[in-house]
């Protein structure tokens, strides 16, 4: 099955050399997604920029793929499902969760010149970089990509119920399948509580497990697409 891996906020296509060739000796076709403004060099794109990336590499597939999101990218695989409902095999969710109709793609931290720069790892001490030692810190904090503000402030438009029929896996690093279970029963995730089918599973490791545990992350994601075969 072809896998579309689509980078959070940060991130271009390099966040998944670890992972695609695991996935490929598991027999599958691991399709990094560049998302414009992660990696291009633009500063203008927008968030409907990197939607119609994915959907492109949706149609381009194999067959129905399974569409791959990572943390803020999480929103842009759910929206692949709601643009292409009957294309989309599975989604799997790692270390976030889609947001609804009518929030903003990503306004988490400040703007500066158009962009929104890596803010550097005090907001991500903790279990989200637990697992990443000074060296990894280091090469992350030179290689980020600072996101166009028309994609952080990009407002997140969902339009077609049938999204509700995709299965979704969430990949649960840096929190338990227990507590993403609990905040979706409370109504915290309202997309997923309305999703016929979810499965959560627990991978230990932070927030960017491409990085620290990319032959496990293959793994789970490679038991998704089994499911939707």
């Amino acid at each position: 099955m072809d896998i579309l891996l689509i980078g959070g906020l940060w991130l271009d296509t390099s966040a998944w050399d670890d992972v695609v060739p695991e996935l490929e000796v598991l027999g599958h076709r691991a399709v990094p997604v560049a998302l414009p403004g992660q990696g291009d060099g633009s500063t203008s794109a927008t968030l409907d920029d990197q939607v119609a990336a994915v959907l492109a590499a949706v149609d381009a597939a194999d067959g129905a793929p399974l569409v791959v999101g990572h943390s803020a990218a999480c929103t842009l695989a759910w929206l692949a499902a709601d643009a292409r409902p009957e294309k989309v095999a599975g989604v799997v969710l790692v270390g976030g969760f889609p947001w609804d109709d009518g929030k903003l793609y990503a306004d988490l931290f400040e703007i500066t010149d158009g962009v929104m720069p890596f803010p550097g790892w005090g907001p991500f001490e903790g279990p989200d970089s637990a697992d990443l030692d000074e060296a990894a810190r280091s090469t992350f904090a030179t290689q980020a990509v600072p996101v166009p503000e028309g994609v952080a402030r990009g407002l997140v438009h969902l339009a077609d119920e049938r999204r509700f029929d995709v299965p979704v896996t969430v990949v649960c690093p840096e929190f338990a399948a227990e507590q993403a279970r609990q905040w979706i029963d409370a109504g915290d995730v309202p997309e997923l509580a309305r999703t016929k089918h979810v499965d959560l599973v627990d991978l230990d490791s932070g927030h960017w497990p491409m990085f620290t545990r990319p032959a496990e992350l293959a793994g789970l994601l490679a038991g998704a697409a089994q499911q939707q075969a």
